[in-house]
């Protein structure tokens, strides 16, 4: 409750944007030290990311004959399941706790506390593909440390970041969120993953970087919409909730 007394310390008697993203780093900060202390997102993800890793390198070791036409695969798909497992505990651990009531009483912007979850989310993504990105170098051999393929991994992150947290807080109050949240996201997570696979692919083939630019453009205009959406839906899914 502490951390909840916390954000209601921020109020509106602050303006601007300034104060804004003051209470945006309020609840991200907040989500990040009890993360510190139970490490049971960032641990859960980084534990299935590398393991898949080794299965998949285990399973396609003796069956293609480059392993660059399976990687783009590989990382997007554990990032896309590794990630179900984090966002899954955004809110989920705020109604386990009982504390979302308080957070969602607390003087402060829906679009805020929404901001500050997709930080702390975004967070624990990056700290998980630090670990997969070498782990998938070293057992299949194949460089991913390549600026383009870093940047469409991190704008597919922010995408995925934005519409995850978006979802996990409309499914947040469901008992079967666990399976909830799968089902309504990876439908909508077709175009960025698509773009995303098909950017690492050309980079990877050893084709040229204008090929890469249209898929990247794409992820682009998906994050910008997503991100755009949430902040219209955001109150509505708290206030039907």
């Amino acid at each position: 409750m502490a951390e909840i007394s916390e954000v209601e310390g921020v109020t509106h008697r602050e303006g601007g944007i300034a104060a804004y993203l003051r209470r945006v780093w309020v609840v991200a900060e907040k989500d990040v030290r009890a993360e510190m202390r139970s490490k049971e997102v960032v641990g859960t993800m980084a534990a299935f990311s590398v393991l898949a890793a080794v299965v998949f390198g285990l399973a396609f070791d003796l069956r293609v004959p480059r392993s660059e036409l399976v990687v783009p695969g590989i990382l997007w798909v554990i990032v896309l399941f590794a990630g179900v497992l984090g966002l899954n505990r955004s809110f989920g651990s705020e109604v386990d706790r009982g504390t979302l009531a308080g957070l969602l009483l607390a003087p402060v912007e829906r679009s805020a506390i929404y901001l500050g979850k997709a930080a702390a989310n975004l967070l624990y993504f990056l700290i998980v593909e630090a670990l997969l990105v070498p782990a998938l170098l070293i057992l299949f051999d194949v460089n991913l440390l390549k600026p383009i393929v870093l940047l469409g991994l991190l704008l597919g992150t922010i995408g995925y970041v934005g519409v995850g947290t978006l979802f996990a807080a409309l499914t947040s109050r469901n008992r079967a969120r666990e399976t909830l949240l799968p089902v309504l996201l990876l439908p909508v997570l077709v175009p960025l993953f698509i773009s995303g696979v098909g950017l690492t692919s050309v980079i990877l083939d050893g084709r040229a970087t204008a090929e890469a630019w249209p898929w990247l453009v794409i992820i682009g205009l998906f994050d910008a919409l997503v991100f755009a959406i949430a902040f219209l839906l955001v109150d509505v899914i708290w206030e039907k909730g």
